[in-house]
């Protein structure tokens, strides 16, 4: 089964606890704060591996958690680091933030890898707060939460040349016999429901990879048929090479076809009409074919060069394939960039970014204050509620934030429950 679009919950490993520990020595005289950090967690890493064809893996899969890292020890011991999880995804992998829309990263190239969720940072033991006037604080922070995110991955085939024309038009076949792919072939419209790609090649020993794309017609720009599950593949093809019915056999006019099938490329994305394109006037072995090739090249103009073939006594191809091979060494190769730049007007970042969202305060039913925000979510999560010291400072860190002061702007008094996650804190003047 050949998959193109999942939906998968990514999550970055949780910093390592900071530790409060003390060195206890028998001949070290005030041997001082000695807890050490924790380690940081592991980072979701997108990589792209050559040989992946589709997204099978992540049907049986979708939620990827990283490791997080080890508490820190006494004596000043770091914790270790967590190792970072490495998912393997097919070329032409586009990586969306599932909420935003937001593409996170645009993976082409074999090797290429993009951090997807950060892991959290390791939280800082005892040793670190150490200060002239605290000499021996019993303050250390918890470990920093990872990043998490549900991601839309939609692969793009990469291929270098693409089929396209209406069903039925002899894509599947032509691809069979030009390489060692072994596409369904049937007398029925839409055989191919999934791309099929297959490596081609000439006899002067040129290769290039031929996806065999599922048919389109009327309306697919706008989902009608196979729609958008097809259309997107054709994106990332350098040369189309659009087929076409000659015979007629099906009741349809040749020209028309044509007409329709530039059109539906043009209405989904009018780059697509800038791609160098070849005719293939296929299924020259069929009666009227002669006569309707003739009309056609009048209709199409001397400008546009057709190729009649019939794919299936193999007339033809090899001046076809020679025609192909050329247009690929003048074809430009497509950049990371410009890739990129099809798929959406904004920057791609290439690697999960925290939101430095500010905090926000609402009103429960009861009364109670609500606070949220990534920010202050994150550093109520890392602050150690078993030890005054650590309380303190979690006061000081929101105080420093303004919230105090937007709580009272709010209407905040003595007493007032203001609420933060599942937890609850009294506000005091």
């Amino acid at each position: 089964m050949f998959v193109d679009h999942v939906k998968v919950y990514v999550k970055g490993g949780d910093g390592g606890d900071g530790m409060v520990g003390f060195r206890r020595e028998k001949y070290v005289p005030l041997g001082g704060p000695a807890g050490g950090d924790g380690g940081n967690g592991g980072d979701v890493i997108f990589e792209v591996e050559e040989g992946l064809r589709t997204l099978m893996d992540f049907r049986y899969k979708r939620i990827f958690k990283a490791e997080r890292g080890v508490h820190g020890g006494s004596k000043n011991m770091h914790g270790a680091n967590a190792d970072d999880l490495i998912i393997k995804v097919p070329p032409g992998t586009v990586v969306k933030n599932e909420e935003t829309g937001e593409v996170i990263a645009d993976l082409v190239e074999h090797g290429q890898k993009a951090v997807i969720a950060r892991g959290g940072r390791g939280g800082r033991g005892n040793s670190r707060f150490a200060t002239p006037a605290n000499p021996a604080p019993e303050l250390s922070e918890k470990g920093e939460p990872g990043f998490e995110l549900n991601v839309e991955l939609e692969l793009k085939v990469l291929a270098d040349v693409g089929l396209v024309g209406f069903p039925s038009v002899g894509k599947s076949t032509l691809l069979s016999v030009v390489s060692a792919a072994k596409p369904k072939i049937a007398p029925y419209h839409f055989t191919t429901i999934v791309p099929n790609l297959g490596m081609v090649e000439t006899e002067d020993h040129r290769s290039f990879a031929m996806a065999d794309l599922p048919g389109l017609i009327e309306g697919a720009h706008e989902g009608v048929g196979l729609g958008h599950q097809f259309l997107r593949h054709i994106e990332r093809t350098r040369v189309i090479v659009h087929v076409i019915d000659m015979s007629g056999m099906e009741g349809r006019d040749p020209y028309e076809d044509y007409l329709t099938i530039n059109e539906e490329l043009k209405q989904y994305n009018l780059r697509l009409t800038e791609r160098p394109q070849i005719i293939v006037a296929n299924k020259m072995d069929m009666p009227d074919s002669e006569d309707n090739l003739k009309e056609f090249k009048e209709k199409v103009g001397s400008d546009m060069k057709v190729f009649p073939i019939s794919a299936i006594s193999r007339q033809g191809l090899q001046e076809l394939l020679f025609a192909v091979a050329d247009m690929l060494e003048v074809a430009p190769e497509f950049p990371l960039e410009e890739l990129v730049e099809e798929e959406t007007e904004t920057s791609v970042m290439y690697k999960y970014q925290a939101k430095q969202d500010d905090f926000t305060i609402s009103r429960d039913d009861d009364g109670a204050f609500v606070l949220a925000g990534g920010s202050v979510e994150r550093l109520f999560k890392m602050t150690d509620f078993s030890r005054e010291d650590s309380i303190r400072r979690f006061s000081r860190q929101l105080r420093g934030m303004g919230i105090d002061d937007a709580l009272r702007q709010r209407g905040a008094k003595d007493g007032d429950t203001v609420r933060l996650l599942k937890f609850e804190f009294e506000f005091i003047e």
